[in-house]
């Protein structure tokens, strides 16, 4: 999870948030810190604050919008909409009461029943979306998930195969030799069928259960459904303060990956239940800075220390490089990191083949990612640096984007180009739904056989895909 985004594909005309936003809504929120830049074509507002470290965002079949606040629960927020970016709240209150919920949130299908996650466990709650409430204790569906460190565990219901819910586990990292043992349950992507679970079923446990997805996968926290082909992509928070033969190189490597995992439908692929590196090997994505660098480029793995039985040929035989590859788009949230001397956040998008489903630009393209908000010159890390955690689209195609460091909630529409898209997942219903995920920092994307290079790595990513037209689904 290192730093923000090593050469930004930065779009045309960039203005300022407080320039886009309507000349008539008035009484809007100003940010305390200096305002975001928007690209051309979009505009954005801040609509929320005062939430307390506001992660994960779904909109339930109402429309009122459901946040994880981490260290506090969930709450719930309902808006006064006023067409474009131009809304107010007007009623906000705790839905459910629980300081161990961290990160993950989603919706089943029917919307009727409520998940979250904490670093131990996955919880269900019955949902009553008129009613605005939940009844009866938390269930646990999931358990045996804490360790240090990486205590995140994304959700993502899945929109093809129904009752499938998907669980990323990142790594403990002064144990990232557990890693290495797919019995750890450690650094993985797990999907679970929850339909075959009962009242008197006891909760999966996370190393035993599931179908692996991947694993060797430091953090991976944004985590989405193509909304037609079913493929699920992920995008990696790398490693901080890595080295490559005892030389230090962190400023520009390791890249951020888009990885693939294969379909959820029993679709056999080379990629699905593999290892993809962790903690041996990390994606190149400035070559130049690395020793011993023949062979190596964008797209490829790099051993951070080379020896007989370790090699950057081992990675290449051994583990799955990343993908990247409209006109589909799929939007991430780059968090930055403390691990750079210099960072551009939070997000911009990465366009898909429509046709193939599949990352357009190739593996070793280091220019695939399209800034579209931005804080060029951010203090470092503190509570006036803008650190995008989610992404959430709503029924009228806006995306919403959480921001834990400062506890904010923006809007963000396009303005011109592309038309109208709604992504579903994890939530559903008529309100809206989606959500993405959060870290990370890129530039760079993959093809190939569908694992890429982001970019230089930042933090926390989230992902949101949209479909040319209309689309349904997030990354």
């Amino acid at each position: 999870m290192k730093n923000a985004v090593a050469q930004s594909a930065l779009a045309a005309g960039l203005y300022t948030a407080a320039v886009v936003a309507q000349t008539t809504c008035s009484n809007i929120l100003v940010p305390a810190y200096s305002a975001p830049v928007v690209a051309s074509g979009w505009q954005a507002q801040l609509v929320a604050g005062g939430l307390t470290k506001p992660r994960s965002i779904a909109f339930d079949s109402t429309g009122a919008l459901l946040v994880v606040e981490s260290g506090k629960g969930i709450s719930r927020h309902r808006f006064t909409d006023n067409g474009g970016t131009c809304l107010f709240s007007n009623h906000s209150h705790m839905l459910v009461e629980m300081t161990t919920l961290n990160h993950g949130l989603a919706l089943s299908d029917d919307g009727n029943t409520l998940y979250a996650s904490s670093a131990e466990a996955v919880f269900a709650w019955t949902y009553d979306a008129k009613g605005a409430s939940v009844s009866g204790q938390p269930r646990t569906l999931i358990a045996n998930m804490s360790n240090s460190d990486l205590v995140t565990r994304t959700l993502l219901m899945s929109k093809k195969q129904n009752g499938t819910l998907l669980v990323s586990r990142g790594s403990a990292e002064q144990h990232s030799a557990q890693t290495e043992v797919v019995t750890s349950g450690l650094s993985q992507i797990r999907a679970f069928n929850l339909t075959n679970l009962t009242s008197n079923s006891k909760p999966y446990v996370f190393s035993n259960d599931g179908l692996v997805l991947g694993w060797g996968l430091r953090n991976s926290v944004g985590v989405g459904e193509h909304p037609v082909t079913g493929g699920i992509y992920a995008v990696e928070n790398s490693v901080d303060g890595v080295q490559r033969n005892g030389k230090d190189v962190h400023e520009n490597n390791p890249g951020e990956e888009l990885n693939f995992f294969g379909y959820l439908n029993g679709t056999t692929t080379a990629n699905q239940g593999k290892n993809f590196g962790y903690p041996h090997c990390f994606a190149v994505w400035e070559a130049s800075e690395i020793p011993d660098n023949d062979g190596l480029g964008i797209g490829k793995q790099f051993a951070v220390l080379e020896n007989s039985t370790l090699r950057d040929e081992t990675c290449a035989e051994k583990y799955v490089p990343p993908v990247l590859g409209g006109r589909e788009t799929a939007y991430v949230t780059f968090r930055g990191s403390f691990d750079r001397s210099s960072r551009r956040l939070p997000r911009g998008s990465i366009a898909f083949n429509a046709a193939t489903g599949e990352p357009v630009a190739a593996a070793d393209s280091n220019n695939a990612l399209t800034d579209v908000l931005t804080q060029p010159r951010p203090h470092r890390l503190s509570g006036q640096v803008l650190q995008a955690s989610r992404l959430a689209f709503d029924s009228a195609g806006r995306l919403w984007m959480s921001s834990d460091s400062t506890g904010e909630i923006y809007v963000l529409q396009r303005t011109g180009g592309g038309g109208w898209q709604v992504c579903a997942a994890p939530a559903s219903g008529g309100g809206g739904s989606g959500g993405g995920a959060g870290s990370g920092n890129g530039n760079g994307n993959g093809g190939g056989n569908k694992n890429a290079a982001v970019g230089v790595d930042e933090g926390d990513d989230g992902i949101c895909m949209e479909r040319g037209g209309r689309s349904h689904s997030y990354l």
